[in-house]
């Protein structure tokens, strides 16, 4: 049995924990400052990991290919496959006419101005299909309205990434909260209570955030009120559904709230006319033929079909028919978690064939079905899906396995260690441990499951709330969403935008820095402040 190392570089974990960023930070540099494509970044970073865990944490290479491979194929088949089939599915809906049809629906039921649609599609319909799908499908799905309606493709990217934290830690009916239960031995029910304490907040201001960096302070004067209406009843939502229901349902409560009380709202009330940000010439010019073409009302259709399949298909537990555990050869209980005692590290893939990702490809077939495309239509579909996400499989399929080479060689623990280390500080550190794993990993869940109990372990060593820090790593995992490589990878697979990951990620850096900050301040007020908001 291989036991991970903890200080290998000089006895030192300051120096060691220096030698562990540098995967990261070659990550960084490579996306942020060179601008170079994800694939790229992923590739190089994968490689300074392999090296130093080799050489300087002694792994055998043995293990440290078998962690890559199984990384790799956790992408391949969980995360890429639910990527894969969102994309058909909204392939579909371009080539039936029901995007456009959708497009137009936003047309003639908002304000054609483009700040009011920023809001609604960006933010709350946006969370609607994170709830469902996630893994960077929003970003693609929603940038790409927001284009047809006269955003630049750099811009809307962006403002979706930055709203797509809002709905993560609840994604995927609430599984980065059960892992996170599961990992640190608190209850459920008290840790998705924390978090609808903190995440809520966030929401409420999300809004707002995006609105000044698109419009300006003059934007926000003039559009506050479905700035207010949008965040605070996604806000109130989640933290009544995490609080007070099944945290499961969180994201599609909140979300359906959000998108339905702010439609609603804009029937009523409707911001003053500004031409700077007025939807007009060639993005209305193909209103007449679409509605020739498909009534605007069906431009819901997929969106409705394949949210109501995803909820019947979870809760009918559909995913667990044919599950197999598969104990992955060579790697499973093979290495020690030198942190946690010397527990076997266990290296489990669990495979679904039944899992979301056919959810969602049956949704495909039913909607293919419902807009009478023909089988040829369907499969030129799947090829033109396959054309626009095989670089961005392969980019997830290298920063996931990276994620897994740093868990399992134990370059990550040396990470969580050091910050663990630091203190009273480790209240400033702690959401950017939750931070790291997402940004690495691209998922909530793998960042809870990694870093999770260390955030416990080092709250009751220092007199700290167990349950608000447990909470925050996954607060503090999802302002890592939106710089992902895999986030955006995934987002840029439908733009024209490909290849140029590290200008997206340039643009993202500093909003994920700046929230988590904000996110910081959260926690400090309720450890200190207000200790009384920690649910028992």
């Amino acid at each position: 049995m291989f036991h991970q190392l903890l200080t290998p570089v000089g006895d030192s974990l300051g120096l060691s924990f220096l030698v562990a960023a540098l995967p990261v930070a070659t990550i960084l540099v490579l996306l942020g400052v060179l601008r170079r494509p994800a694939w790229q970044a992923a590739l190089v970073g994968l490689v300074v990991a392999l090296v130093i865990a080799v050489t300087a944490w002694q792994m055998p290479v043995g293990l440290a290919l078998d962690s890559t491979l199984e990384g790799s194929v956790f992408a391949l088949w969980s995360v890429m496959w639910i990527v894969f089939t969102a994309l058909l599915l909204y392939n579909i809906a371009v080539r039936s006419g029901r995007f456009d049809a959708f497009r137009l629906w936003v047309l003639i039921h908002l304000p054609k101005d483009r700040r009011v649609v920023l809001v609604v599609i960006g933010f709350c319909f946006g969370a609607l299909l994170e709830g469902i799908s996630g893994f960077g499908t929003p970003v693609a799905i929603t940038s790409s309205l927001l284009i047809l309606v006269g955003f630049p493709p750099l811009e809307a990217l962006v403002f979706v990434l930055i709203f797509n934290t809002a709905p993560v830690a609840f994604g995927a009916l609430g599984s980065p909260v059960t892992t996170l239960g599961g990992v640190t031995g608190l209850p459920v029910a008290t840790l998705a209570a924390m978090i609808g304490r903190q995440l809520p907040i966030m929401a409420l201001i999300l809004p707002f955030y995006v609105m000044a960096l698109y419009g300006g302070r003059r934007s926000v004067r003039a559009v506050w009120p479905v700035l207010l209406v949008a965040g605070g009843s996604f806000a109130l939502s989640q933290f009544v559904a995490s609080n007070y229901s099944d945290y499961k349902l969180t994201d599609v409560l909140s979300s359906l709230g959000s998108l339905v009380v702010t439609i609603l709202f804009l029937q009523w009330w409707r911001p003053a006319p500004d031409p700077e940000f007025e939807i007009k010439g060639a993005v209305l010019a193909g209103e007449p033929a679409a509605v020739a073409a498909v009534p605007a009302w069906q431009g819901w259709l997929p969106w409705v079909l394949v949210s109501a399949v995803v909820i019947v298909w979870s809760r009918l537990n559909v995913a667990l028919i044919g599950h197999q555990d598969v104990h992955w050869p060579g790697l499973h209980n093979a290495i020690s978690i030198t942190l946690y005692h010397d527990k076997p590290y266990a290296a489990i893939w669990s495979f679904q064939p039944l899992g979301t990702g056919t959810a969602i490809l049956v949704s495909c077939v039913i909607t293919a079905a419902l807009v009478r495309l023909s089988p040829a239509a369907f499969f030129s579909c799947v090829a033109q899906t396959f054309r626009q996400a095989w670089l961005a499989v392969v980019t997830v399929m290298l920063i996931v396995g990276l994620a897994y080479l740093m868990n399992y060689s134990g370059l990550a623990y040396t990470l969580g260690q050091g910050v663990a280390s630091t203190g009273k500080c480790f209240v400033l550190f702690s959401p950017f441990l939750g931070w790291v794993a997402v940004m690495l990993s691209g998922s909530d869940t793998s960042g809870n499951a990694l870093f999770g109990n260390l955030q416990v372990v080092a709250a009751r060593q220092l007199n700290l709330s167990p349950v608000l820090f447990a909470a925050t790593n996954s607060s503090g995992g999802v302002m890592g969403k939106m710089i992902s490589p895999q986030n955006i990878a995934t987002g840029v697979s439908v733009t024209h935008l490909k290849g140029q990951e590290g200008a997206v990620f340039a643009r993202t850096f500093w909003h994920s820095i700046v929230l988590t900050l904000i996110l910081v301040l959260i926690v400090v007020i309720e450890q200190f402040l207000i200790p009384g908001i920690i649910p028992g």
